[in-house]
């Protein structure tokens, strides 16, 4: 099978990720409310980060990534263009209860189901 060069993957990526949206993100995550703490962490590891505030505690996940492409020709010549990717999702957790969720960064998008 043939390589696509790099921008024409790169456009071939932005293309199939016009799908994704912060909706279809969030309806992914919102079937988790409601749901146990050991649940959570079942279905979605070990989180990166929690902090307990009082009874209630919030379970940290993130992930990143980091996409370059070179620009003009060898790359030594003309360059990279590097994006970075991230988000953060956050989870309430009281009485052993998922009872919410926020999401930061520019990549917290999935397709709507």
């Amino acid at each position: 099978m043939p390589r696509l060069p790099l921008s024409a993957a790169s456009v071939l990526l932005l293309v199939l990720s016009g799908c994704a949206t912060r909706a279809g993100f969030e309806s992914r995550l919102a079937p988790y409310v409601g749901r146990s703490e050991g649940e959570l962490v079942a279905a979605l590891g070990v989180p990166v980060r929690v902090y307990q505030a009082g009874s209630r505690r919030f379970l940290q996940y993130e992930r990143r990534k980091v996409v370059g492409e070179a620009l003009g020709g060898w790359g030594w010549a003309g360059g990279y263009n590097v994006q970075t990717y991230s988000c953060d999702v956050t989870f309430e957790v009281a009485d052993n209860v998922v009872h919410g969720f926020t999401s930061r960064g520019n990549d917290c998008v999935a397709p709507e189901i």
